[in-house]
């Protein structure tokens, strides 16, 4: 026979959950906030002492009112929060498992794909897939097999809450330890968000790369193009988590198509410059305004890569002498149209000019005395003082450093054919710009 104490608990637990099953949607909030108030951080045989050993004839109404609402909003972040205290309680496996048999993760990623639903809501909802992420391989197995990845990314990309993005990140970092069964299915979720329109989970997905990248240890196919078309970015803050991957991408296999990707781009393609122009600018009366063209943006900062991988790897900066980086970058300081591909194409030749004899003498002999002097002085600053005819000489500069080395016997690249269609898109490049000079000064 149980004892009046125990009769008593029990009394309160049927007459609280029975105030629950009668009430209506604002007493019901005032249930969870008050349930929310006493019970955080409480482990679960504290609960099950709350609720007289019934702690779970709770948590069923809970799951059970959650299926009901989740597709309207009404107090789900209260709800979801409510969830979390059991899932979150220390020694709750048997809770996860009833929320779970309910189709529980299943719920919280549909939520996160209902345009209806408030972004706060949605936070707790990844607060949760954190928390079943957290117990252990088989659950973060579970969250991926349900199509977790892509419901997850797309939220991330997006979402309008950086507070709400970082909780992804961390949701996604989670996903891609312990997890081999899907860490690779998380990888490429990671790479194709970064394309998307969110500086800032284009940021955080780049982070997570990383680690992602590490764990994994081969690459994906389409992570040159994808990484190399982020530093279009006008987000400094995207463009320095660009560079740092790239810095640890070269230590793989797509070492040779990065190098060679990253010097291609000191020299945008007149297909890509025109087709970036709009056509507003054709107009004489209009200031030509092409000083955040994306293509430009992304030679200024390749030009900032080369520079860093150069200087952190000797055997990188040789490599790319034979890849005709120095004709690239003097072609990039002869770009009048933006002054940062010059000032950080300068700043990168002035390296390769301190580190390469030979290539100090091609520089010299490029620029004319007067040129490279300035070019000495001072080179960041360099952009200021270039006329309309240094530039136009600069972008039409021949010099060819690759083939003295090869002459000289250091071994080449096999970039031949690379090589051709490169000068093509130089001469392109330079026919198109110095035709505008023209027309802009008639």
């Amino acid at each position: 026979m149980t004892s009046i104490k125990e009769q008593a608990a029990i009394s309160r637990l049927l007459s609280f959950l029975q105030d629950w099953d009668n009430a209506g949607k604002v007493a019901r909030s005032h249930i969870l906030d008050n349930f929310i108030k006493t019970n955080q951080g409480k482990t679960s045989p504290e609960l099950e002492q709350e609720f007289s050993q019934g702690a779970s004839l709770f948590l069923v109404r809970l799951t059970t009112w959650l299926r009901l609402i989740y597709m309207t909003g009404s107090c789900l972040d209260k709800l979801l929060q409510s969830i979390g205290i059991f899932l979150s309680a220390v020694s709750s496996n048997r809770y996860l498992i009833e929320f779970l048999e309910v189709g529980g993760v299943l719920t919280l990623l549909e939520i996160l794909g209902l345009e209806e639903i408030k972004e706060e809501d949605k936070k707790e909802s990844i607060k949760l897939l954190q928390v079943i992420a957290n117990y252990g391989r088989k659950y973060k197995e579970l969250i991926c097999e349900s199509y977790g990845v892509r419901s997850i990314a797309e939220f991330l990309a997006k979402s309008k809450s950086e507070e709400t993005q970082e909780e992804v990140q961390v949701l996604l970092d989670s996903l891609v330890h312990g997890n081999p069964k899907y860490q690779n299915q998380v990888y490429k979720g990671l790479i194709a968000l970064l394309p998307c329109a969110s500086p800032k989970a284009q940021q955080l997905s780049l982070q997570t790369l990383r680690t992602a990248q590490s764990i994994i240890g081969t690459t994906h196919p389409s992570i040159v193009e994808c990484v190399l078309k982020v530093l279009r970015t006008m987000h400094l803050e995207v463009q320095y988590e660009a560079i740092e991957l790239i810095k640890d991408l070269v230590n793989y296999d797509v070492c040779q198509e990065l190098l060679k990707g990253l010097v291609e781009l000191l020299i945008p393609s007149v297909r890509e410059t025109r087709k970036l122009q709009p056509k507003i600018l054709n107009d004489s009366l209009v200031p030509q305004l092409t000083a955040h063209l994306p293509v430009f943006l992304q030679q200024a900062a390749a030009a900032k890569a080369i520079r860093v991988l150069a200087r952190s790897n000797t055997s990188i900066a040789e490599e790319m002498l034979h890849l005709r980086v120095v004709h690239s970058l003097l072609a990039a300081m002869g770009n009048s149209d933006h002054c940062n591909s010059q000032r950080q194409a300068s700043l990168t030749l002035e390296y390769f000019v301190q580190m390469f004899p030979v290539v100090e003498e091609h520089v010299r002999r490029s620029m004319g005395e007067e040129l490279y002097q300035l070019f000495l002085s001072n080179a960041e600053d360099l952009y200021m003082k270039i006329d309309s005819i240094q530039a136009d000489i600069l972008a039409a500069n021949k010099v060819n450093v690759s083939k003295v080395l090869h002459q000289g016997g250091v071994p080449r690249s096999n970039t031949a054919f690379y090589l051709e269609a490169h000068d093509k898109d130089q001469l392109d490049y330079i026919s198109y710009f110095q035709k505008e000079d023209m027309e802009g000064k008639e």
